[in-house]
């Protein structure tokens, strides 16, 4: 029976978050009123998760070529980075804040399942996953509550999956209550010659859809992703796909022969927006490729799991696990042969074409009939550029109180003790970290997580940050401290940064103090790629982060994420982050000016986060990078640990205990910064950049030295590793002594008992 659809109107088309303009101008597209299966397409390719209309222009602005890089932003489904010896590493990051904040287990585990196709489409193996979450307090049930779901999302989705997850980052922050952020990243590895474009070319080629069959969950998710969450947003569960990881387990392996067959012309994976945006992009890759291309899909073919099922909602479906192919010409069931091997669903359903148009055919109509290039960013889409005004957050300055007022020994522990800082093992434990066996150190145990290069001398190194109240506080100096704190991780292992990928996490671009923010972090973000040489891959934008908890409609903080690919050569020149041998020298590299700017203490203590991020000095950055890669080649460091999230204290007691097998102390006396009454806390507590604290053999120290200053890095020696205990003093006075015990429980035991979060568990 022929189904009725509703008659399309400006009306529909608003309800579907098209603007006036917009409804015009697929009005003069087509030269026609569209159908209501066309409204559908344009309305979730026009949206700003998958057109990336507010950001593109931005996007443009940063480095995306040079270094090492063999793909870039945009154009396949992940980036492509050469690592030598014929191999290169496929990465990406990308969020899933929306499902995961109104189905936070669903929402987390298709998150971390969709990044994991977007590298084995590209002909890649996964071979690790990383995260970094954002959630409210974890005092508040509702944020519990999503801090349980997103947690075993990813790990019942990545440990059936068999991919580890190795690394990742948790903050808590008020302002992501509402409106938690999933951000996930997939890491693979691919032989050059076995690489695969999500290109749709040579006509009269078959197009396949493997994998699962299409239902209704998912319909409408990418534009559900590019509104604001509300109270309403509940009403949206359909809205979130459903994930099945041993059916993706069984694809990825499938795909991966299935492309040693040397008969698979093109493919991608079936993401936001399913068999619309596979259709539109592929053929406008081939489009600009060739000059000429286009698909003619017939949905008559596509493998539906529910009955009566549209043109509408098939196009707009969600539905995880499935992906497009594109065979060459005669070899379509040697492919389907491969998928019938592995127990997946493989069906031809269409052809590639050369009038370069989506055609869409059902129940014996033509539903659909779009240039290709209209559909897509850098083509048709509709590109704006938002009004951008500074608006400075409205926080006090820190009313600080004398060291000789406060118990500093006090305020270390509780530091030690709080969300942002204590250990996050009751997350990671429940991730397996080990599976395929190439996971070198437990999770901690390096400044960046590395995974070794079987067959090879080589490892990969690799890391996910952004501390977000630097970029709520400086936009354009959080920017570049992001990409520098993933870069420091990097080179403390001992590893080369190579790339990087990008989440950017941010409010509703129409407010212009968002699109501020946006714009200027970017801009930070880009001077610091340039200095570093490590270029952009591609990545993620995911705006409308607002919701509205507590009352009135609160954005969260600006969250430019930066995941970060490094090389490093020799594996056996990996350094670990922790104490290794007592009577080794502690040596602190940098010498910034000291203040707690942005700070965890200063939040702690003084109730406000200061009024700006501390300073950044990208050539310092970039020497000490260098630096700590020459020092690892020489085999002079026996550990480095970047100075970061509270401070020097912080730094110190997580070299003391992050190796819960050696537990060694440490006995250092700073020298005075010359802040008079404020100097201990500044000393303890500043998250002032481009710091490093390593440890070395004595005899090294003279090498060390001389190699710090070829590279003009400030170095001294600040006291020596001890086989018990911790002490800190100030030009030998005001000393603060702790056992590591006592370190220990507050950062392993407080927050879990004094939050229960072992009821997570």
């Amino acid at each position: 029976m022929k189904q009725t659809e509703p008659e399309v109107t400006l009306a529909l088309a608003k309800e579907h978050g098209l603007n006036e303009d917009e409804y015009g101008k697929i009005l003069d597209i087509l030269g026609r009123t569209p159908t209501f299966t066309e409204l559908g397409i344009f309305s979730v390719m026009w949206s700003e998760h998958c057109s990336y209309k507010n950001s593109i222009a931005v996007l443009k602005t940063l480095p995306r070529d040079g270094g090492a890089l063999l793909t870039g932003a945009g154009e396949e489904n992940a980036g492509l980075v050469d690592i030598g010896d014929n191999l290169a590493v496929a990465f990406k990051i990308e969020s899933h804040n929306h499902p995961s904040a109104v189905e936070p287990y669903q929402g987390a585990a298709t998150g971390v399942g969709g990044i994991h196709r977007d590298i084995f489409t590209m002909g890649a193996r996964p071979v690790a996953s990383l995260n970094s979450l954002r959630f409210g307090s974890p005092k508040d049930p509702r944020v519990r509550y999503l801090v349980d779901g997103v947690v075993r999302g990813i790990g019942d989705y990545g440990n059936s999956f068999g991919v580890p997850t190795v690394g990742g980052e948790i903050y808590f922050e008020d302002c992501y209550t509402g409106n938690p952020l999933v951000n996930a990243m997939s890491v693979g590895l691919v032989e050059h010659h076995k690489t695969v474009s999500a290109t749709a070319e040579g006509e009269g080629n078959p197009v396949l859809i493997v994998g699962s069959s299409t239902g209704r969950d998912g319909i409408h998710g990418a534009t559900f992703a590019s509104e604001d969450l509300s109270e309403a947003s509940e009403d949206k569960r359909p809205s979130v796909q459903v994930g099945d990881p041993f059916a993706e387990k069984l694809l990825l392996e499938a795909t991966l022969e299935a492309i040693e067959t040397g008969f698979v012309a093109g493919l991608q994976d079936m993401g936001a927006a399913g068999i619309t945006s596979s259709t539109s992009e592929m053929s406008a890759r081939g489009i600009e490729k060739n000059g000429t291309g286009g698909i003619m899909i017939d949905l008559d073919l596509v493998p539906a799991r529910e009955e009566g099922m549209s043109a509408y909602e098939i196009m707009l479906s969600e539905s995880q696990e499935r992906m497009l192919i594109v065979a060459k010409k005669g070899h379509e069931e040697d492919i389907i042969a491969v998928y019938r091997k592995w127990d997946v669903q493989a069906v031809t359903v269409g052809r590639v074409t050369s009038d370069n148009n989506v055609k869409i055919q059902y129940r014996g109509e033509l539903v659909a009939d779009i240039p290709a290039e209209s559909l897509v960013l850098g083509g048709g889409a509709p590109v704006y550029i938002r009004e951008a005004v500074e608006s400075k957050p409205d926080t006090p300055a820190a009313e600080m109180t004398p060291d000789s007022g406060l118990n500093l020994k006090d305020r270390a522990i509780a530091l030690l003790s709080r969300p942002n800082i204590a250990s996050k093992r009751w997350v990671y434990r429940q991730y397996d970290s080990m599976v395929q066996t190439n996971t070198v150190t437990p999770v901690g145990h390096t400044d960046a997580a590395v995974i070794r290069i079987k067959g090879t001398k080589k490892a990969l190194a690799m890391k996910t940050d952004c501390n977000s109240r630097y970029v709520y506080l400086n936009p354009l100096a959080g920017g570049k401290i992001a990409v520098a704190e993933c870069a420091r991780n990097i080179a403390c292992s001992g590893a080369r940064p190579l790339a990087i990928t990008n989440c950017l996490n941010f409010g509703n671009p129409y407010k212009p103090e968002v699109y501020f923010q946006f714009k200027t972090s970017v801009q930070g973000m880009g001077e610091a790629c340039r200095a570093f040489n490590t270029p952009v891959t591609g990545g993620n934008v995911s705006f409308y982060n607002e919701s509205t908890h507590g009352g009135g409609r609160a954005a969260i903080y600006p969250t430019p994420t930066i995941g970060m690919i490094g090389l490093l050569e020799d594996i056996d020149n990996l350094v670990g982050s922790t104490f290794t041998t007592s009577g080794d020298a502690i040596i602190l590299f940098g010498d910034p000016d000291l203040n707690l700017e942005g700070s965890e203490y200063q939040v702690m203590q003084y109730g406000t986060p200061g009024t700006d991020a501390p300073d950044i000095n990208l050539d310092h950055e970039k020497n000490l990078q260098d630096l700590l890669v020459a020092l690892a080649g020489k085999k002079l460091l026996h550990s480095a640990h970047d100075v970061s999230d509270g401070g020097l204290f912080v730094a110190l007691a997580e070299k003391a205990i992050m190796n819960e097998t050696a537990r060694l102390g440490f006995d250092v006396d700073l020298e005075d910064c010359g802040a008079g009454p404020y100097r201990m806390q500044q000393q303890l507590f500043s998250e002032a950049q481009g710091r490093v604290v390593a440890t070395i053999a004595p005899a090294s120290a003279k090498a060390v030295i001389a190699e710090a200053v070829a590279c003009n890095v400030p170095v001294r020696v600040i006291g020596k590793v001890v086989p018990q205990g911790a002490a800190i003093a100030v030009d030998g006075h005001d000393t603060l002594r702790f056992s590591t015990a006592e370190l220990s429980r507050a950062y392993y035991d407080a927050l879990e008992n004094e939050l229960h979060l072992n009821e997570l568990l």
